[in-house]
């Protein structure tokens, strides 16, 4: 149950959809000064190296922040690209930082982070990582972490969901998940990732989740080519509760980087 590794997918073209979004919504959220919280419940190891043998087993940073970065699909002033450039001058050109890290790039002294992460391997290496940050790291289910910090303080922020989904019934307890945290939490940004797989597996989930008519939502959904041969995730997905201004704009101009070319 706790196989999964994010090092064998960063920087794929998910993280690159996923991360963009995050970043842009935090460059607005902390362009005001107010304090704000930052949760997420499946933080993984939060730095990676692209150069590790498991990146380069997929390869599959190639076809995401690689191409990216090749082809310059992307304003050179968007924050997912300065925040990875920190990252970088610090840890060196093969670095990748998960969102953890991105997030800690934005984040102000009187902001908080709350990360959670089961896997034992990947929870010591994020402590590692996040401890420059002062970042609180909980070794314990994502959710349940979540459910026992909402609403948090500061009240105002951002809780991203970014499960691996080999937990299968991720996808049936998640619309619930949602619900309560939104009672608990009624002005936090709940940001939900899902991937897009070709069953399709993530469809009764969001039918479920958008059926609850949840204040500011926006879904978004980027398509690409599987990134290997047999891979069955076709594409990226987010929803979120909440969407602060300019997301949607945002989701527009990624919706163009990916078409087709």
């Amino acid at each position: 149950m706790l196989s999964y590794q994010h090092i064998y997918h960063a920087g794929n073209p998910a993280d690159v959809h996923k991360h963009a979004l995050l970043c842009r919504m935090l460059s607005y959220l902390t362009a005001k000064d107010k304090p704000l919280s930052y949760l997420e419940t499946h933080a993984g190891r939060g730095l990676y190296r692209l150069d590790a043998p498991e990146a380069l087993k997929t390869g599959e940073a190639s076809a995401g922040i690689g191409a990216v970065l090749a082809r310059g699909g992307m304003a050179a002033d968007h924050p997912y690209l300065g925040a990875l450039a920190e990252v970088r001058a610090t840890h060196g050109a093969a670095a990748y930082a998960g969102s953890p890290l991105l997030a800690a790039q934005f984040l102000r002294a009187d902001d908080r982070m709350h990360l959670a992460e089961l896997h034992p391997q990947e929870h010591a290496a994020l402590e590692f990582a996040m401890s420059p940050y002062g970042a609180r790291v909980h070794h314990r289910d994502g959710f349940e972490m979540a459910q026992a910090v909402c609403p948090p303080n500061p009240r105002r922020g951002l809780l991203l969901i970014d499960p691996s989904y080999e937990v299968k019934t991720d996808y049936e307890t998640i619309p619930d998940q949602i619900a309560k945290l939104h009672r608990k939490w009624n002005v936090g940004i709940i940001c939900l990732w899902y991937p897009i797989l070709t069953g399709k597996a993530h469809a009764p989930m969001l039918a479920a989740v958008e059926a609850q008519n949840l204040p500011g939502a926006l879904r978004h959904e980027v398509r690409f080519p599987p990134v290997r041969a047999g891979h069955r995730m076709v594409g990226s997905g987010l929803f979120i509760v909440n969407a602060p201004y300019g997301t949607e704009e945002e989701a527009r101009r990624l919706t163009g980087m990916f078409s087709p070319r």
